[in-house]
């Protein structure tokens, strides 16, 4: 009897290819696995067609409530942005899609696992390490790091075999979707010196076509974790949503970036991320009204190690557990309402209040209202200046 494989499965060119590229090449039945991550496309004309083109088996996960709590929730807490920029949406599907791919070739006693990534990408880096993790002894095969064919010779394949694939080439962008971003590179947006042409963006509209009046919309946090929407008990994959229709009617979270990759080359990115830039603006701005000051001047520090961590593949890393729990420590008190403006590509957080806001309006304030001690500033400006003032003194060489 075959042993078995399971196959991440997109249904795109690549992996459609690689059903029958792995029979033939490794005498392997393959079972795909699409997960539901909240990507837009017919899942189930996905299934059906990895049947088609030869899988065994072909099921469909829906993961979209995981995501959101286990993985999107954490990296909010976190204000998690790789470079400062990048949402990691990808990064962070891509642990969870190796994780059930591991568990389904444990259910079904299967030998291997498969991805359709390319030897010069991060995500083969993402799906590697986290199946070397959990399932150490199951075989990685990763047939784009193997077969050497241009698109048009795939493509070429595919119609030898039987495969269905498009009458014509598809577009010429590497595109990646799920509930917190979309990716888009390749094709003309390899010149870094050429702007993104509109076709490369699909969630957001151009912000010069962008309403003419600005929306406000409002936020509730308890304790970090977005629940409310303008009043609304939301569940977080419904916010998320509602975010990303909100925020792209008015050109929010178009990223354009240089990339440092992991494999160690650089890349020209772009994302589309409207409720991931208005969540994390407003989940900031909460931070900033009811974190204490050396809370919040340390707390990046540990953001920026998770961000790195989740970007290179190390979701598993122990030190990613202990990162969230000590991020998930600051997050007691982050409770409140933000209000925001969206108006033509900008996010602007033009409003804040919390019951455990460290703001005191009569220490803040120059009007009559003002409590705060003048004179002791005097004495506190003497202590602290005084090591500069040593200093001064004697590189000045007048003396004591």
């Amino acid at each position: 009897m075959k042993e078995t494989v399971i196959l991440a499965y997109s249904g795109g060119l690549d992996t459609s290819v690689a059903i029958k590229w792995l029979e033939d090449k490794y005498d392997l039945q393959v079972v795909a696995l699409a997960a539901d991550l909240g990507q837009p496309g017919d899942l189930e004309m996905i299934r059906r067609k990895a049947i088609d083109t030869g899988a065994i088996d072909a099921i469909v996960l829906d993961l979209k409530e995981t995501f959101a709590e286990e993985f999107i929730l954490p990296a909010l807490k976190a204000n998690a942005l790789y470079e400062g920029k990048y949402p990691l949406a990808t990064s962070l599907g891509r642990p969870l899609i190796a994780s059930v791919m591991v568990e389904e070739a444990r259910r079904r006693g299967a030998s291997a696992v498969a991805h359709g990534c390319t030897g010069k990408g991060n995500d083969q880096v993402r799906f590697d390490v986290t199946t070397m993790a959990l399932g150490p002894d199951l075989k990685i095969i990763a047939p784009l790091r193997e077969w050497v064919m241009s698109r048009e010779e795939e493509i070429e394949y595919a119609r030898e075999h039987g495969i269905p694939v498009p009458v014509t080439l598809s577009s010429p962008y590497s595109v990646d979707e799920n509930l917190w971003g979309r990716s888009c590179e390749a094709g003309i947006l390899e010149d870094p010196m050429i702007e993104p042409p509109e076709d490369s963006h699909e969630w957001t509209i151009s912000p010069e076509k962008a309403p003419d009046a600005p929306v406000y919309t409002e936020i509730a946090f308890e304790s970090g974790r977005p629940v409310e929407l303008d009043g609304e008990d939301l569940k977080l994959v419904d916010m998320i949503k509602r975010l990303n229709q909100l925020g792209g009617s008015h050109g929010i979270g178009r990223i354009d970036m240089i990339e440092n990759r992991l494999v160690g080359i650089k890349s020209r990115e772009t994302y589309e991320a409207p409720a991931a830039t208005i969540l994390i603006e407003a989940h900031k701005a909460l931070e900033s009204m009811t974190l204490t000051r050396e809370t919040l001047h340390f707390k990046p520090i540990l953001e920026q190690k998770f961000a790195d961590l989740v970007y290179y593949g190390l979701w598993y890393e122990p030190l990613r557990s202990s990162l969230q729990t000590a991020i998930e420590a600051t997050q007691e008190k982050v409770s409140g309402k933000v209000r925001l403006k969206l108006f033509k590509g900008n996010c602007m957080v033009v409003g804040r209040e919390s019951k455990y806001s460290l703001y005191d309006y009569s220490l803040a304030t120059y009007d009559r209202a003002d409590t705060f001690s003048h004179q002791a500033s005097e004495g506190f400006i003497e202590l602290w200046g005084l090591p500069l003032k040593v200093w001064g003194i004697r590189q000045s060489g007048k003396g004591d």
